[in-house]
């Protein structure tokens, strides 16, 4: 199996295809499987690398709390391209992925081409609920494990449309879900998503970024539509994606319309014509008009 050896704990990844690399980096729920859908057609025309989080076997799975944050898993992701020997890529990342693509391109751009996040900004509104609802399902998952909290956690309101749309490929998600290790979970749960900061909390270093970067969200994923916004508003080399009907395991819910977008969005970058949007004035009036 290709497993990298980086800060301190093995990365397993899987690689597809040839030409400049996209790196896929998945939600908490899902793994490398998650980008199948996208792998086989970016790897096509990309060097295609999915890999597993630390917590997620094949790659290793620390038993200490103290080796789970998303500082540590975006210098997991950092220390792999190094290994890969790749100076600079597209980072596509769903969810947590997402954040770990945003942050990544905040603390090292340069080995960011562009990037794309998704489903991103879960936590950043209606946080005393989320904190509330992060510690009881860690809790939980420590108790009876995945395989007696799969079918909850995989019915969730962001998740329903995906049941509704596709339910052969909502249970092949399900079933996955339920062979993930409890406290590795647990450990990401309370270690990563609870405690990264929230997309509000990074404004000014998204003001700053200059990285392109799509973002891409459901209109049925409530969690992550004001986040999703606000990254629009403050990135100025980004564009937003809505899908409509759609909820947060994007990719899989409506992979033709993601990988199009994607594949658009890179287009783009590629040819000069993705661009930041220029200053502009709050008046409806040309400059030749305003008072």
């Amino acid at each position: 199996m290709p497993t990298a050896h980086v800060n301190g704990v093995d990365i397993y990844y899987e690689e597809h295809g040839d030409g400049f690399p996209l790196i896929f980096s998945h939600e908490f729920a899902g793994d490398y499987c998650s980008w199948e859908l996208q792998v086989r057609s970016f790897a096509r025309r990309y060097r295609t690398i999915a890999y597993n989080h630390r917590g997620y076997p094949p790659s290793g799975v620390p038993s200490a709390a103290e080796a789970y944050s998303q500082d540590i898993l975006i210098e997991d992701l950092y220390q792999l391209l190094r290994h890969l020997q790749i100076e600079q890529a597209y980072i596509c990342g769903l969810s947590m992925g997402g954040n770990i693509a945003l942050n990544l391109a905040l603390r090292h751009p340069e080995v960011c081409r562009a990037i794309v996040s998704a489903g991103t900004g879960g936590g950043t509104i209606g946080r005393e609920q989320f904190e509330r609802d992060v510690l009881e399902v860690a809790q939980r998952l420590e108790e009876v494990g995945w395989e007696n909290m799969a079918d909850t956690y995989a019915r969730g309101p962001a998740r329903l449309e995906f049941i509704r749309k596709d339910p052969r490929g909502w249970q092949e998600f399900h079933d996955l879900l339920a062979t993930h290790p409890a406290q590795g979970s647990a450990h990401i749960f309370r270690g990563v998503v609870l405690k990264r900061p929230t997309i509000f909390e990074l404004e000014s270093q998204l003001t700053q970024l200059q990285v392109p970067t799509l973002i891409i969200v459901g209109d049925e994923d409530e969690s992550c539509i004001d986040p999703s916004l606000f990254m629009k508003r403050k990135i100025a080399n980004s564009g937003l994606a809505i899908f409509p009907q759609t909820g947060h395991t994007i990719n899989l819910e409506e992979p033709d319309l993601f990988n199009r977008t994607v594949q658009d969005f890179l287009t783009a970058v590629e040819t000069g014509a993705w661009a930041p949007r220029p200053e502009v004035s709050a008046s409806y009036l040309p400059p030749d008009m305003r008072p």
